[in-house]
């Protein structure tokens, strides 16, 4: 009903990614488990359907508290992936985006559009000053994003994290709004 053409031609779409859906994010999950569970948590998060349920009420208590969102990816109607607002915090001006995506729809520049998208709205609608991205150290992909969208990369958070058993670096990236501007620009210029 309500979206955000990402490729200009209606293809793909970024929406809402809301509680009743949970049923078809569920079967996203399960298309893409071990592919998005590489470097992510959310298919360890999201087994049966009254966690996917539980996962996406979540994000709408979030939603409703201002202190996140998260929106489906489609690609021709079928979800595909998403983006997320994982921490907003509007009155200290920051936030953390992060993403997931099906193998099927990989190297198609979706998430960078729809990250895109986010941080437009962010900074410009919400006032925020830093926009934050975190990746595991060996998720060549995820930080290929976060240098298409001009950020930069602010250090390495060694054995950061355990996931599934394993101390994981992170890194740490990040933009703030006058060189998200200034990248807005650069590319609108091109």
């Amino acid at each position: 009903m309500f979206g955000t053409d990402l490729n200009g031609d209606g293809s793909a779409v970024l929406g809402p990614l809301e509680p009743w859906q949970a049923e078809e994010f569920l079967a996203h999950v399960d298309r893409g488990r071990e592919y998005i569970g590489q470097y992510v948590g959310l298919p360890d998060a999201n087994k049966d359907l009254p966690a996917a349920r539980a996962f996406l009420q979540r994000y709408a208590d979030k939603a409703a508290a201002d202190a996140g969102r998260i929106l489906g990816i489609r690609l021709d109607g079928t979800l595909v992936g998403g983006v997320m607002f994982r921490l907003f915090d509007a009155a200290a001006g920051t936030c953390e985006l992060g993403c997931w995506l099906e193998p099927t729809a990989a190297g198609r520049g979706l998430v960078t559009r729809a990250c895109g998208v986010l941080i437009d709205w962010a900074v410009d609608v919400r006032g925020i000053h830093r926009v934050e991205w975190i990746a595991d150290a060996e998720n060549t992909a995820s930080i290929n994003v976060a240098k298409r969208l001009g950020m930069r990369k602010d250090g390495v958070l060694r054995e950061a994290y355990l996931y599934r058993g394993a101390r994981r670096d992170e890194e740490m990236w990040s933009v703030l709004a006058p060189e998200w501007r200034a990248h807005r620009a650069a590319e609108a210029a091109r």
